[in-house]
C-alpha cells in the first residue's frame, strides 16, 4: 500500500441524515473528511489528471452521497462514502470522518465517526 494520501478536508453539506425523525424532517449540517491513499508517484511524475485520483470528483462523489441518500446513523453515511471512493480502481483505501452536531440538550461541539476501507477489506 502506498503512503501517498490525497485529503479532502472541512467538505460542508447539510442533508437529512439521524436516527430521530426531526433530523431527517428539518435536517442538520455535516462535515466530511476524507483521506484516500493511492500511489501517486505516476501522477507526480506526468503533472496530468489523467494519472491521478481527480478530487473534484471525489468531491462530487461525497456530496451525492451525503445529499441525495437517507441514513440513521453516521457509520452507514460514512461507509457508503468510503464505498463510493474506493470504486476508483487507483484508490487503495479511504479514510471517512463524518461529524454533525446533535440535537441533545447539552454541551457538545459534535458527534463523528471514522470509517476506514481498502480493497482487500471492502
Amino acid at each position: 500500500m502506498s503512503g501517498d494520501r490525497i485529503l479532502l478536508e472541512g467538505m460542508r453539506f447539510f442533508a437529512h441524515h439521524g436516527d430521530v425523525a426531526a433530523e431527517r424532517e428539518l435536517g442538520s449540517h455535516l462535515v466530511v473528511d476524507v483521506e484516500l491513499r493511492a500511489d501517486l508517484s505516476r501522477p507526480a511524475s506526468s503533472d496530468s489528471l489523467h494519472d491521478t485520483v481527480d478530487y473534484v470528483h471525489c468531491y462530487e462523489l461525497v456530496r451525492q452521497v451525503v445529499e441525495t441518500r437517507q441514513f440513521h446513523l453516521l457509520e452507514a453515511l460514512a461507509d457508503a462514502i468510503a464505498r463510493a471512493l474506493l470504486d476508483d480502481a487507483r484508490v487503495e483505501s479511504a479514510r471517512v470522518r463524518v461529524a454533525k452536531q446533535p440535537p441533545i440538550a447539552g454541551m457538545i461541539e459534535r458527534f463523528a465517526v471514522v470509517i476506514e476501507r481498502s480493497r482487500t477489506m471492502s
